[in-house]
């Protein structure tokens, strides 16, 4: 059997022209035998005397010529389907064509039955040399095929296993499926089982994959089928949204891995078309950091909605550059006509702020731009709060000169009880913005509260699946840590819809529905690529999960609520809070303090100023930042100055 099978892999693998020589060759010598039997068998004491004899030479030019005219060499074996074969039995016509006119040419006495045994002959030697040919390379390579399940028998599941049926990758064992008058019937040869028979089919086929094949199945529902599957030691992936695949964007056969948002089983919910468009169709839109994970994605909701013009402030050169190229292929592809203006520049900066939104007419600023991760700005303290704080303050001043309509801030459930400087920073932001409502001009000011986005830079979900891919370890900061999550594009939907919503002064915070235990989902996400934890009780595991202790500033969970004075809108994941807050005059003196502090780079003052006003900051460790160390400015050194 081994013989075999390398004989047949060495065949596969030899040069396409010794395999069209062997073909040729065979082909020939099976219609100069066809030739013999057909008249042998036919005319009793007929010999044929010579091989070389005309009609025979003949035949054989035209046959072969006919073969290669209609594909017969063009054609790969181990991809040869019905079309193949189909188009072997008009070559043979043909061929016997051939051989029916130069016999009655060379006046060779035939009749009905040679004409008849001779198109059997080279059907069987021919068709059925391929056909052969064919199984023996199949049966070979089905040894080293990837054997998959496919989790659902509806028409998606079909048109996936007709795809992979022409790859030489996969090999389809079975379906699965929740619909009970399926149970036990065949497609295409393929048994369809219920969910209960998981473990039996992976047992006795030897399954390594299970290709979920449910585009149009809710979150929710595919997080009840992986928490099924995620018990066996086999690898799950899934066929793309129905949308993609009807959009062309993808094809059927293109499998991707498993989503987090089916990990998590959130269903969106459908946003309120006139909140969306309140702010947005025919009108004037800035955002800020529009380069960033939130602002980008909060940009291409945007440009759907239809405004007459969209500003992209971006610090960043390349951020900009990639977003703007992003939003004119959005914008031609679904033929929207508007004007992009792209704008370098900070929002430290206050009079480039101004000049914007007074030479654009802005009506509506979604200021997304900040700092946002933990444990940078925690490191460095001053640059922190000037981007987080003064940036708002300056861009919220700027939109109130401007005229703004509307001015809509982007915070984080960081900014709850913060025991870190990002959190502290941005609390801060958000008390600024309700001071400076309380001064009655006409800008709307608006603050929107929620957690992780799925896919955002430094989100754990892209680290976690590179270190599973490179086989570990997967780092946890904590085993006990929590977080709410939720997807980029809901995000900005709702941060859109809250904003529509404000009437001054409001802080909207965003239902995430349950946290998720982060240890958990590194767990589920190591079971459903196919691989097992590796741990005291499972030493012989693939991934080791390691825990590397909280980082600075980091707390063991997040909260969206400062208090328990929380009433809901007309939406049903957006909820409205009513908090304290300091009034305008308080508020600027202590901005007057904090940036002292700041120009005087005096990180414990800023610390202890942030204690002081009711930001509810709590640190529970040292802070520090980076400072230049003029006394060793020749050997360009950076010392880290640690305060308490």
């Amino acid at each position: 059997m081994d013989n075999r099978n390398k004989i047949i892999s060495s065949f596969i693998e030899s040069p396409r022209p010794f395999k069209r020589f062997v073909s040729l060759a065979f082909d020939s010598a099976a219609i100069i035998f066809s030739i013999y039997f057909a008249l042998n068998i036919t005319i009793y004491g007929y010999e044929v005397d010579n091989v070389n004899a005309p009609y025979i030479l003949i035949t054989l030019i035209v046959s072969l010529s006919v073969f290669a005219r209609v594909g017969f060499y063009r054609a790969i074996l181990r991809y040869m389907g019905l079309k193949a074969i189909f188009t072997i039995a008009i070559g043979i016509a043909l061929s016997t064509l051939a051989f029916t006119a130069s016999c009655l040419y060379y006046k060779v006495s035939i009749d009905a039955t040679s004409i008849l045994l001779y198109w059997s002959f080279s059907l069987v030697t021919i068709g059925g040399a391929r056909l052969l040919t064919v199984a023996l390379i199949r049966s070979t390579k089905n040894l080293s095929l990837n054997v998959v399940a496919i989790y659902g028998a509806g028409s998606a599941g079909r048109q996936l296993a007709r795809a992979l049926g022409q790859s030489n990758q996969y090999k389809i064992a079975a379906y699965i499926d929740d619909e009970p008058t399926m149970f036990g019937t065949e497609i295409d040869g393929v048994k369809v089982y219920s969910p209960i028979s998981l473990e039996k089919i992976i047992g006795k086929h030897l399954v390594s994959q299970v290709l979920l094949a449910m585009p149009s199945t809710s979150h929710a529902r595919r997080s009840e089928i992986l928490s099924r599957l995620e018990p066996f030691p086999i690898k799950v992936k899934t066929i793309a949204s129905m949308d993609e695949i009807v959009s062309g964007k993808v094809q059927i056969e293109q499998l991707k891995e498993i989503e987090i948002e089916d990990l998590l089983g959130r269903d969106s919910v459908a946003p309120n078309k006139e909140l969306l468009h309140s702010c947005i169709i025919n009108k004037v839109v800035m955002v800020t950091g529009a380069g960033g994970s939130i602002g980008s994605e909060l940009c291409k909701q945007i440009v759907a909605l239809k405004p007459s013009s969209i500003v992209l402030y971006e610090l960043s050169e390349f951020a900009l550059y990639s977003i703007e190229k992003q939003l004119r292929k959005l914008s031609r592809k679904l033929e929207i006509k508007l004007t992009i203006i792209p704008l370098l520049g900070s929002v430290q900066h206050k009079n480039r702020l101004i000049r914007a939104m007074q030479h654009y007419n802005v009506q509506t600023v979604y200021h997304a731009a900040a700092y946002k991760h933990v444990p940078i700005v925690e490191h460095n303290v001053v640059e922190g709060v000037r981007n987080n704080v003064f940036g708002t303050w300056y861009a919220a001043e700027a939109a109130a000169e401007a005229g703004v309509e509307r001015f809509v801030l982007v915070s984080t459930d960081k900014a709850v009880r913060p025991t870190n400087v990002m959190g502290a920073s941005k609390r801060l932001a958000e008390l600024v913005l309700q001071a400076i409502s309380t001064r009655g001009q006409k800008t709307i000011f608006t603050m929107v509260r929620f957690g992780n986005v799925l896919g955002s830079s430094g989100s754990v979900v892209p680290l976690f699946r590179e270190q599973i891919k490179a086989g570990g370890p997967v780092t946890v900061t904590h085993k006990d840590i929590i977080r709410y999550f939720m997807t980029i594009p809901e995000a900005a939907q709702l941060v859109i819809q809250a904003g529509a919503m404000g009437k001054g002064g409001d802080v909207f915070v965003l239902d995430m529905g349950e946290q998720v235990k982060i240890s958990e989902l590194a767990e589920r996400m190591i079971h459903l690529m196919g691989l097992s934890v590796k741990s005291s009780a499972n030493p012989q595991g693939d991934i080791e999960i390691k825990y590397s202790g909280l980082r600075p500033g980091e707390k063991l969970y997040e909260e969206l609520l400062i208090g328990e004075n929380v009433v809901g809108t007309s939406h049903s994941k957006i909820m409205t809070a009513n908090e304290e807050f300091l009034p305008w005059l308080d508020m600027h003196k202590a901005l007057i303090l904090l940036n002292e502090l700041c120009e005087k780079m005096d990180c414990e003052g800023i610390v202890q100023l942030l204690l002081k006003i009711p930001t509810g900051y709590n640190p529970q460790h040292a802070v520090c930042d980076l400072l230049w160390d003029e006394d060793k400015e020749q050997n360009n050194v950076i010392r880290l100055k640690t305060l308490s």
